[in-house]
């Protein structure tokens, strides 16, 4: 498997090797013991995940109270999403940044997103399933949302495809303004629970 970080923190990308005949093909997607190597830590199961989206569906961005956080293990299996992480942990040397992957079935890349980080995909192909383990249940009353559009934010969504966003995604608050309302985690609680974790 190879593995290579991104530019945000605690976001890693690992590239299954594919093994491929005349029925078809097999990866392994998912290996703990590469997972644990490349980050430190290990990722509790808690609930795995299955959307699927038609081309423009924007999801996010999206990120859960820390503590407890919710670390994330994406993958495309079917079509293609541009997946985006961003770090929203305020205090961190990298706050405000983003970092961009291709998620398709070609590749079959995965990638992981530490507690604390911004999380958003957007469907490129014309149907795109998203798959996803979390570290942590659903919980909505520590869920929260930065709208994706905001222009503070500047990520480079694909311009010939027009977005498609819910309205609970459309009404989320700016980055400034969740950092006014005291809703984005601390680079120092996330530093803390990411200590925890790689000694557990």
């Amino acid at each position: 498997m190879e593995v290579r970080e991104l530019t945000v923190p605690g976001a890693v990308v690992l590239t299954p090797r594919q093994h491929s005949d005349d029925r078809g093909m097999f990866c392994e997607w998912f290996r703990a013991d590469l997972l644990a190597e490349a980050t430190g830590r290990t990722l509790e199961l808690a609930q795995a995940n299955c959307s699927v989206s038609r081309q423009g569906v924007l999801r996010g961005v999206h990120f859960a109270d820390v503590p407890p956080g919710q670390a994330k293990y994406v993958t495309c299996p079917s079509g293609a999403v541009l997946d985006v992480v961003v770090d929203i942990r305020v205090g961190s040397p990298t706050f405000g940044q983003w970092d961009a992957v291709r998620l398709d079935e070609v590749d079959r890349a995965a990638i992981f997103i530490a507690e604390g980080l911004g999380h958003a995909f957007f469907a490129l192909s014309a149907s795109a399933t998203v798959m996803y383990l979390c570290s942590t249940g659903y919980s909505p009353g520590r869920e929260h949302g930065i709208n994706p559009m905001d222009p503070a934010l500047g990520i480079a969504w694909p311009a010939d495809i027009a977005p498609v966003l819910s309205d609970k995604d459309l009404a989320a608050p700016t980055l400034d303004a969740a950092v006014a309302e005291g809703l984005m985690p601390t680079w120092a609680d996330c530093v803390a629970l990411d200590a925890k974790l790689r000694s557990t």
